[in-house]
């Protein structure tokens, strides 16, 4: 038997993080697999206001600071809800304001620095543990990223390669998504998904026995329901209509392999388990901005899903 812990989309929560690297040893899985969409969106400025006084602005609440234990606290609770603290003054904001570029590498850096730094901490929490983590980044995380995961010593960068989780059992993975409206690093059309996928299910020695851990979900399986939203990004109604965004090609490859479990990710609302056909398809869904990790626990036995279960924790 082999036990699985699968999560997905912590968008650079700190503390979802921190739960997925643990969640090997608290739910006593052997492999621990992160399906996309390690990093965070925005950076957080904490703005140096005078006689040791800060402010701060998120989720639209304004935060003012008094002294360096406010600060950190802070500091902590954007790190929490996956943003980048930024400490800064006036003048800067100013000079960010008027230079987009200098305020894309600034990102980038916070992105890179953040990452390193989570990744030092997996390698020390799965040191001596037996514990195998795979992780392939997903459609919102920059390729800068894959390097940094390629220098680790416990976490694997899995993207488009062929892995064997057991004698019985190989994984497929990919970050990939179809294109969004956001115009994120890692999406492409359906055409091209699909010699993706093809590309690896070639190299599958028992496509049956299989694990597809592919980021965006199959198209119209209610694992991947948005909001219907307007020109400019908006919800289009106010009781919140649910429309399919997932991906054609990985319900075309789906049905026509039948492996036996897909782990989904992408549509943050999409959590659930379904089948399609003999292939059991899951999707944790994602709260990150709540500091919960939702993830799923699946044992494997040698030709069968032998159970599953949906956490949050």
């Amino acid at each position: 038997m082999t036990s699985i812990f699968f999560a997905t989309d912590v968008h650079g929560s700190e503390i979802c993080w921190k739960k997925f690297i643990n969640a090997g040893k608290f739910y006593q899985a052997d492999i621990i697999i992160l399906g996309g969409d390690m990093t965070g969106k925005a950076i957080v400025p904490i703005i140096y206001q005078g006689d040791d006084k800060y402010k701060a602005v998120l989720l639209e609440q304004e935060f003012i600071l008094q002294g360096e234990d406010q600060v950190e606290e802070m500091a902590k609770s954007i790190k929490s809800r996956g943003y980048y603290s930024y400490r800064t003054t006036p003048d800067e904001i100013e000079e960010l304001n008027a230079d987009p570029g200098r305020v894309d590498d600034l990102f980038s850096s916070e992105v890179l620095k953040t990452a390193g730094q989570w990744l030092a901490y997996a390698d020390e929490k799965l040191e001596g543990s037996g514990i195998r983590c795979f992780v392939a980044p997903g459609n919102d995380d920059m390729f800068e990223l894959d390097g940094l995961i390629r220098g680790s010593k416990h976490v694997q960068l899995v993207e488009g390669r062929v892995i064997e989780l057991d004698e019985h059992h190989e994984m497929i993975s990919s970050g990939w998504s179809n294109i969004t409206p956001w115009h994120t690093y890692r999406e492409e059309d359906e055409e091209k998904l699909r010699t993706r996928y093809e590309a690896m299910i070639s190299r599958l020695k028992d496509v049956k026995s299989s694990v597809f851990n592919l980021h965006v979900p199959p198209y119209g399986s209610n694992l991947d329901n948005v909001p219907e939203l307007t020109e400019d990004l908006r919800p289009k109604h106010a009781g919140h209509s649910l429309v399919p965004a997932g991906s054609h090609s990985v319900r075309e490859i789906i049905e026509k392999y039948q492996p036996l479990l897909g782990l989904f990710g992408h549509i943050h609302e999409g959590k659930g388990a379904i089948r399609l056909g003999r292939i059991l398809c899951i999707n944790p869904g994602s709260m990150y901005e709540q500091g919960r990790l939702l993830g799923a626990l699946i044992k494997l036995a040698p030709d069968k899903i032998e159970s599953y279960m949906l956490i949050t924790g």
